[in-house]
């Protein structure tokens, strides 16, 4: 009774945008935040095109599936091509906009395969070339060094308005603030 409550409570809170946040992650969940929009990205990545295979491999409504493949092209995640002209017919590819959330996909997936997989990962990855099984892991491109949530922090970038920058210099008046009150109850001991 009470899953189908927040069920019921879940499908008639409205969603807002996120397309005038300062902030990456939420824009991205803009254009491909719906979770069909990842699963038709992932199959565009195994090779699907064609708005009929998409269905038999997703298993969701026709009109579901034409809205989020609207939306990835409007977006410039997919790009649409006619490859019949009597009767007309379409193929959704990936543009390089599309290609570049194959590291998403995949860390996505590394994530699920260790926290919701129920019998070890339905699927692997593999190099096209070796057949070697890929263990992903998140590197730093100019040091190789691995990207730990214990050994990074957020810092405004260079898109940051004035009012992201005095966020986070109060996080970090905040941070310090702890610290030396950490500090100092160990020295107290």
């Amino acid at each position: 009774m009470q899953d189908e409550t927040d069920s019921r409570r879940l499908r008639d809170v409205k969603r807002k945008s996120f397309k005038n946040m300062e902030c990456s992650i939420a824009r991205a969940l803009e254009v491909v935040g719906e979770w069909w929009s990842l699963l038709i990205v992932r199959d565009a990545l195994s090779g699907v095109r064609r708005f009929e295979d998409f269905l038999a491999r997703l298993g969701v409504a026709r009109n579901v599936l034409a809205s989020r493949l609207a939306k990835l092209v409007s977006q410039g995640v997919l790009a649409r091509r006619r490859y019949q002209d009597a009767p007309p017919r379409f193929e959704y590819v990936l543009t390089e906009k599309g290609l570049a959330l194959h590291s998403v996909i995949v860390v996505l997936m590394t994530w699920g395969d260790r926290w919701a997989a129920r019998r070890g990962p339905p699927v692997v990855l593999v190099f096209e070339d070796t057949g070697e099984r890929i263990e992903p892991v998140l590197t730093d491109a100019r040091t190789g060094r691995r990207v730990e949530p214990r050994a990074t922090r957020a810092r405004p970038g260079p898109g940051a308005s004035k009012k992201l920058r005095e966020r986070f210099r109060r996080l970090d008046e905040a941070r310090r603030s702890r610290a030396g009150r950490g500090s100092a109850g160990r020295a107290a001991r």
